[in-house]
């Protein structure tokens, strides 16, 4: 299921694809990095100032984190559903942990 969040200035669509944020179809970010924790906020307010969030090298106002947050809880409900997604997630879990404990 894909979701559109914004058009950009020039033209490509940000949108949220399962539980990816894509710019013009390309995979950009999994996740929003709030602009105060930010290690360049500065730039950010400065080019945008009613950003809230960043994905990627996308600058979102609430609005936008809004709509993206929409989309990744009904892809997370329909995951849910799916018995298949649920033996998926734990297996990605699994391997995760094992990759962080050094073992592969």
């Amino acid at each position: 299921m894909t979701t559109l969040i914004k058009t950009t200035e020039d033209g490509r669509k940000v949108e949220v694809n399962g539980l990816a944020i894509c710019l013009d179809g390309k995979l950009e970010a999994f996740e929003l990095i709030e602009v105060a924790m930010h290690p360049n906020r500065r730039a950010i307010v400065e080019i945008m100032s009613d950003a809230t969030h960043m994905a990627g090298r996308i600058a979102l106002t609430r609005e936008d984190v809004r709509k993206v947050e929409e989309a990744f809880a009904e892809t997370e409900k329909q995951i849910l559903a799916s018995p298949a997604a649920i033996n998926e997630r734990f297996r990605l879990a699994v391997k995760r942990r094992t990759c962080s404990e050094g073992i592969e």
